[in-house]
Parts: structure tokens; sequence; C-alpha cells
């Protein structure tokens, strides 16, 4: 606890406001690691695993990303008559 107590002095923010972004980054990347997986998009989870980016990715993933197809669409059959 004693680093975070230097870090925030350092930085010049209150403590109190450093746990908020952190408490606040982790749901949403909780939240988008979660999805991910779900739709077995393994790339965008080892990206939400390595880049911490206090949610802004995360969310647009939740909200955009995930909504976008990924796959090639199929080719429609030809139908005979």
């Amino acid at each position: 606890m004693e680093n975070s107590l230097d870090l925030a002095a350092y930085l010049g923010i209150p403590l109190w406001l450093l746990a908020v972004v952190t408490i606040w980054g982790l749901i949403w990347m909780g939240i988008a690691m979660w999805k991910s997986a779900r739709k077995n998009h393994m790339v965008w989870f080892i990206i939400f695993l390595l880049v911490h980016t206090v949610g802004i990715l995360e969310i647009l993933y939740v909200f955009v990303f995930s909504k976008m197809s990924l796959s090639k669409p199929r080719a429609k059959k030809n139908k005979r008559r």
C-alpha cells in the first residue's frame, strides 16, 4: 500500500481518485474480457490482458466492436428453376 501512496503523492492526485479509476478500469476490463471470450475473439482477449486503457478500449469493444461481424459473409447459393 505504501507504493500507491507514493505514486499518488508523486502524481499529485488524491488516493481515493486513484482507487476509483483503478476499480473503474478493472470492471470494464472484466466485462470486455468476458464478452470477448464468449464470442471466441481471442485477439481481443489478449489485447485486453496486455493493454490497460482505464476502460476506454474496453467500453469501445463492448458497445462497438463486439457487435461487428468478423467473419466473411457466406456466398449466396444459386437457385435453379
